[in-house]
């Protein structure tokens, strides 16, 4: 194995993949003088916009909860002024991605020519609505293109 491939194995190896361990990266690497208490990083939060518990953070800091909402994800953005989907699991990442690029091949291909904005968020459409609406759209070009039944005799 080349040494390329052995740093890059230790690189994957150190990047955080929990909830917990992203949490904790980002107190070492955001806080160069110190990670600030639970406390300190709920005022942080609210003052940026966001709402959390110092208990609450302290479970999600230590690992006790692992299942968290979108809004307590984004609160952990604002506090530490990143993007909230860093703190997303990467397989629901990984979703939303593809769904996303799907949908931007059909609409460069002409697959699809407008869409009404009515109910979508500052971060468009979710990943299930982006799947559900690409799903259709390709039932909608079978059925055109499958050729006439042919009439019994």
């Amino acid at each position: 194995m080349s040494s390329l491939g052995a740093e890059m194995s230790a690189g994957e190896k150190d990047e955080p993949r929990t909830l917990q361990e992203k949490i904790n990266y980002l107190l070492k690497e955001s806080f160069p003088d110190g990670a600030p208490s639970d406390r300190e990083f709920c005022r942080i939060a609210e003052a940026r916009g966001g709402s959390l518990s110092h208990s609450y953070f302290g479970k999600l800091r230590k690992g006790q909860l692992t299942e968290v909402r979108d809004e307590t994800l984004q609160a952990l953005g604002l506090g530490f002024d990143c993007d909230w989907r860093f703190f997303k699991p990467e397989s629901q990442v990984e979703a939303e991605v593809s769904a996303g690029l799907r949908f931007l091949a059909d609409k460069r291909a002409g697959g699809i020519s407008g869409i009404a904005g009515r109910g979508i968020t500052e971060e468009g459409l979710s990943p299930d609505l982006l799947n559900f609406a690409l799903d259709l759209l390709e039932k909608a070009r079978q059925e055109t293109q499958e050729p006439p039944a042919e009439p019994q005799t």
